[in-house]
């Protein structure tokens, strides 16, 4: 059952239109005022949202500009209930990425119509983009809505990157977004002295590059194969057609670059406060959710790049981990033993 938050200061129209809702086979959260449909949202974020604009507290515009830089909120489609039909609303509403408007009164069928329709666009979108370059190619199809992009997908360019060998370095002008197909390819920065530091890494299914396509600036880190690897390579202006032609796309990204914001800000914190066995063992959790298994192959030497030490003392906390029975090494292969041991390492 489709869950639905209905933001609305007027106690009769919310009750009209929950109850019109409901009897339609939806289940509906109310919220009488933009402040508390925040909170409601942000709590257990539903699939769709109608909220009104004129509220006591914050009005609907606050409230999709809360909810649309937030990771877990920035994909829910957004419709504005409005009893204001003058222009500059409605381009305001827009700009600020709303999917739909209704004007009040609300009929009925308009109201189901309209639903319906943004629920169903937006599951087609997260259904077809399953991680997979088919997957790519079928998000593309359905989000880009514009004649010139219907070969997009098909003009992709592929190539193959060898173990340790650069996709671009520090400082590039970026030129494409990359999709990993195949492989796993680090992000990293390296100081003065030459030491490296892995800010991130990337399997297939993640795109590559979209920040600094995004602010339109040089590369802040440079990025690299770990294994042999092949990616797909989105040229710039193809990326931008794609990201202009649907909020859906927008919001993608927008929801991916919120949660790469938090996980930098988890990164630095750790650097500057946690002990080396904590950061080892949240690298560990953090490698084992990203591969979706307890065993995984790891490069000592790239695990002490992620956590920011000494290959040497990676391995001393390794075999202190392996000792106290949280992890198993077998001819280099890590397997996690007792995850809920290895998260509550004291910092």
């Amino acid at each position: 059952m489709k869950r639905i938050l209905l933001i609305e200061d007027n106690p009769e129209v919310r009750e009209n239109l929950s109850e019109i809702l409901e009897l339609s086979g939806f289940a509906v959260e109310e919220a009488e005022n933009g402040k508390i449909g925040v909170e409601k949202a942000l709590n257990s974020p539903p699939d769709l949202i109608l909220c009104d604009v004129m509220m006591p507290e914050l009005d609907g515009f606050g409230v999709l500009q809360i909810l649309s830089k937030k990771s877990a909120t920035a994909g829910v489609p957004f419709i504005f209930l409005t009893a204001k039909t003058e222009r500059e609303d409605f381009r305001r509403g827009m700009n600020l990425g709303a999917d739909d408007y209704l004007t009040k009164p609300i009929y009925k069928d308009e109201l189901l119509q309209v639903v319906q329709h943004r629920l169903e666009k937006s599951d087609r979108l997260r259904r077809q983009f399953d991680r997979t370059a088919g997957g790519l190619s079928a998000f593309i199809d359905e989000a880009r809505g514009h004649a010139e992009l219907r070969k997009l997908s098909a003009e992709h360019r592929r190539r193959e990157y060898g173990r340790k060998e650069n996709i671009f370095n520090e400082g590039d002008y970026p030129r494409y977004l990359y999709f990993v197909e195949k492989g796993k390819i680090k992000l990293f920065k390296t100081n003065e002295y030459g030491k490296e530091y892995i800010i991130n890494y990337c399997q297939p299914g993640d795109f590559i590059g979209y920040s600094s396509l995004i602010q339109d600036e040089a590369y802040h880190f440079a990025c690299a194969a770990m294994e042999d690897s092949e990616l797909r390579l989105i040229p710039r202006d193809d990326f931008f057609r794609l990201l202009h032609a649907n909020r859906d796309v927008a919001s993608h990204f927008i929801k991916i670059l919120a949660n790469n914001v938090s996980v930098k800000e988890e990164q630095l914190m750790q650097l500057a406060y946690d002990s080396i066995r904590k950061r080892v063992a949240d690298t560990l959790l953090l490698i084992r959710e990203k591969e979706g298994n307890d065993t995984f192959d790891f490069l000592r030497e790239d695990l002490a790049k992620m956590v920011g030490t000494a290959k040497e003392s990676v391995i001393r906390t390794l075999t202190d981990f392996r000792q106290s029975g949280y992890i198993d090494i077998q001819e280099g292969t890590i397997r996690i033993i007792d995850a809920k041991k290895l998260a509550n390492i004291p910092g």
